[in-house]
């Protein structure tokens, strides 16, 4: 007995040992875990705070592209004010360009200012390509505009000036286009009175012929009385009164002043009976060639050639449009007409 209890009192002293091996262990493992939990919340701490960092970053990043474009937006907004200007200054030439000729020296200036207009779209364009210097160039602009401006009412103020020298040469003008218009009026007033004369004249030398009559302003010869039928040669009988036709043309002459410039007009017609010959292949052609006789005839007997006119109106200008031989023989026809020049 006393052996069996010395045994059972030796194998009670091994467990204290073991419980406190058992409870060093668990202390170290308390502590590795309280050491890792130490690490993980020191780690995420700094992790937070370069979570933060990084935050602040990306809202700078996002201010400073908001504020590029705010520039970008300013700087596209001074270059439609200056299209704006360039369209306004384009339309001020186009309304001036027919008074290229009294702002001669002005377009000199207008040159510059085009220039200068390109050298500020020129900045305007740096200015978009260089976004770190927009503020700079933005400010310069707006100088060179403030500038521009400036010239832009300088050129004004000239065309004013020169639309008021232009109202003053339209009041010349038409100054002058009123004497012009007197003087003219007393032209044809002085000729009218010498066709009066010449008429009155010829009146009185062939007041014998019944073939010969005046009908308004023209003096009016019946082709019989020049010409045979279907012929443009004149007839012998028909030179007495052309004779006196051409002295009466040559005294007109002497008496007219020579700042009137006037014509005998010598028109031939037919009747609307047609002609067809190798000759004369219409009235036409009959027509022209008698006046041109009655020119020739004039001009031989000293009449100079610069103051007569030959005409042939063939039968489109008949008198009488009735079909009779009466109105054939008033359409058949030699007229003279004096005139102005």
């Amino acid at each position: 007995m006393p052996g069996a209890r010395s045994r059972r009192r030796q194998e009670a002293n091994y467990w204290p040992g073991f419980v406190d091996a058992l409870s060093s262990l668990l202390l170290v493992i308390i502590f590795m875990l309280s050491l890792f939990m130490l690490t993980q919340f020191f780690l995420g701490q700094e992790i937070q705070g370069r979570d933060t960092a990084l935050a602040r970053l990306n809202s700078q990043i996002a201010e400073l592209t908001e504020l590029l474009q705010l520039e970008r937006a300013g700087s596209d907004d001074l270059v439609a004010q200056l299209a704006n200007i360039t369209a306004t200054l384009a339309g001020a030439e186009a309304e001036n360009a027919s008074l290229q000729d009294q702002l001669a020296g002005i377009g000199a200036g207008l040159g510059d200012r085009d220039s200068t207009i390109a050298g500020l779209q020129s900045d305007l364009l740096d200015a978009e390509r260089l976004s770190d210097e927009a503020n700079a160039q933005v400010a310069l602009l707006n100088q060179q505009l403030a500038a521009l401006r400036t010239q832009i009412g300088a050129l004004e103020a000239a065309l004013e000036a020169s639309e008021a020298r232009d109202s003053e040469s339209r009041t010349q003008i038409a100054d002058l286009g009123r004497r012009l218009n007197l003087a003219l009026a007393q032209r044809v007033q002085d000729l009218a009175r010498y066709r009066s004369d010449f008429f009155g004249r010829l009146r009185q030398i062939l007041e014998t012929r019944a073939d010969v009559r005046v009908v308004g302003d023209r003096f009016v010869f019946q082709s019989e009385v020049l010409f045979a039928p279907g012929q443009a040669d004149i007839a012998t009988a028909g030179l007495p009164e052309l004779d006196a036709l051409a002295e009466a043309i040559l005294q007109l002459e002497q008496e007219i002043p020579p700042d009137i410039n006037w014509v005998l007009r010598i028109d031939g017609h037919t009747d609307s009976r047609p002609i067809s010959n190798a000759r004369f292949p219409s009235n036409w052609e009959l027509s022209a060639a008698r006046a041109i006789s009655v020119a020739q005839y004039l001009v031989s007997r000293g009449v100079p050639p610069a103051r007569l006119v030959a005409a042939g109106f063939g039968e489109f200008a008949p008198l009488d449009p009735a079909e009779t031989d009466e109105a054939y023989r008033r359409n058949r026809r030699i007229e003279f007409k004096l005139t102005e020049g």
